[in-house]
């Protein structure tokens, strides 16, 4: 079978590339779909539209080049297309939870069609070539409830914070937050799935893991981390030349690549984890992807959250449900947040297709973060409201000068030669910053401040006039 790809290319904010050039489960979406499809396809040939296709009478498959979607769907679209005999194009029945909920938010790749009463997307299979007009075949993506429940009611309906997680994973990557989905809910996220219903359904898969635990226990050259069944060898996949500390704690479905450093007190819990990562002491990993060449300092916390390659989150940064671009640094003590405080519909810009400028959409979900660009640098100290974007090629500097020591500070000496207060305590300069505070006289009750900036010395290097100062 020989496979057609579409191209697609609209660019995506805030990266400014195409969806399959971005990573997706570590791998650019281009690689990632030529990988579940290699055992099905031959070769490939790329085109803007059905119309360029050649008029051969052979097996096609067609698919535009921003969609994401998992083996289990492509098996099943294809088992079932290759069984009917005929020309089908995939569709999805207009109850399906999945493709409801997170899929059709903020796209148009997915759309109603009105004559057969089912959603339909750009993925075709043709057994005699393209002259035969295809038919909408449904598919089931099998989604199942997952999340955390019984969380404070003003965080979630119901209090309930929940994904539908599909078996059969598919989306049309057309804004940030697909990339976010399929990332985690569609991706790490439904690892979890497919394994817990697995657990459910086989008992062989029952008997597998409880072998493999106890193998992993009893062994006296194993790791200690591997101490309980979800961190067993069946469930966590360690690549070559790794280093993890004893105190680690591992839970899987997790993958880990080559030459991984991992501190002591790290935690991960299913994720992906690259080729070439070092995560340090006390950094938590959950639900994320963490691709090649990542670093994340001590005390990183990361939650549904997907980095690409090349970056890193400096200590006591936390960064919940966002996307990191590739080459780009983020700063210490960085906090993303992901809750409307006041109980709002979370919303992000996009741009649909032949509009004239992007405009604020609800997003679908509860809970949402960022997506910083590519080679972004991020200082420290910033809040980020959700939903919002950080362009690649940008820089951010934290210049608040209440709160910004972007001088030096100096020591006023005292009038006594001992320099001592009636404690025998080193008499202190004091600032109300950016200010110093004048002691009091004797006849004063209260300090005063001194209004004069002469006595902190300037910095050799100045702050540009178009940095912004943020209030």
């Amino acid at each position: 079978m020989k496979r057609i790809v579409l191209r697609e290319r609209t660019l995506i904010p805030p990266f400014g590339e195409p969806a399959r050039d971005l990573r997706i489960l570590n791998k650019p979406l281009w690689l990632l779909q030529r990988d579940i499809l290699s055992p099905y396809c031959r070769g490939a040939l790329e085109v803007d539209s059905l119309d360029e296709i050649p008029r051969d009478r052979e097996e096609l498959l067609v698919y535009r080049d921003n969609l994401f979607f998992n083996e289990a769907l492509i098996s099943a679209f294809l088992s079932q297309a290759k069984a009917s005999g005929r020309a089908c194009r995939i569709a999805f029945s207009r109850d399906d939870k999945a493709i409801t909920t997170h899929a059709l938010p903020l796209q148009d790749g997915i759309r109603l069609d009105p004559e057969h009463d089912v959603y339909v997307a750009d993925l075709y299979y043709y057994p005699n070539g393209v002259g035969e007009e295809p038919q909408p075949l449904v598919i089931d993506t099998l989604p199942r409830e997952m999340g955390y429940y019984h969380i404070p009611s003003y965080m979630a309906r119901h209090g309930d914070l929940v994904f539908q997680v599909p078996l059969r994973a598919f989306l049309s990557i057309e804004n940030w937050v697909h990339v976010f989905l399929a990332s985690s809910p569609f991706g790490v996220f439904q690892w979890g799935r497919a394994h817990e219903q697995l657990v459910e359904e086989s008992w062989k898969e029952k008997i597998l893991v409880s072998l493999t635990t106890l193998a992993d226990k009893l062994n006296p050259l194993g790791p200690r981390w591997r101490n309980h069944f979800l961190a067993c060898s069946r469930l966590v996949k360690i690549g070559k030349n790794c280093s993890i500390d004893p105190t680690a704690t591992i839970h899987g479905p997790t993958i880990i690549g080559n030459n991984v450093n991992i501190g002591a007190g790290v935690t991960i819990t299913n994720s992906l984890i690259g080729d070439n990562v070092t995560i340090m002491q006390g950094s938590q990993v959950m639900l994320s992807v963490v691709s090649d060449r990542c670093y994340l300092p001590f005390n990183t916390g990361l939650f549904m959250t997907a980095l690409m390659e090349n970056s890193m989150v400096a200590q006591l940064s936390c960064l919940q449900l966002c996307v990191v671009g590739r080459n780009t640094f983020i700063g210490a003590g960085n906090i993303f947040t992901d809750f409307h405080l006041r109980s709002q519909p979370i919303r992000t810009f996009h741009q649909r297709k032949g509009a004239s400028k992007p405009e604020l959409e609800e997003v679908g979900l509860p809970v949402l973060g960022s997506a910083v660009g590519h080679n972004v640098k991020i200082g420290s100290g910033f809040v980020f409201y959700p939903a919002r974007m950080i362009h690649s090629n940008t820089t951010l500097l934290y210049t608040a000068p209440d709160t910004v020591v972007a001088r030096n500070v100096v020591h006023v000496p005292g009038d006594d030669e001992s320099d001592l207060d009636e404690h025998g305590e080193p008499q202190r300069t004091v600032y109300e910053w950016p200010r110093r505070v004048e002691p009091a006289a004797p006849d004063e009750d209260h300090p005063r401040r001194n209004e004069s900036h002469d006595l902190i010395e300037p910095l050799q290097m100045s702050l540009p006039s178009s940095v912004s100062v943020r209030r």
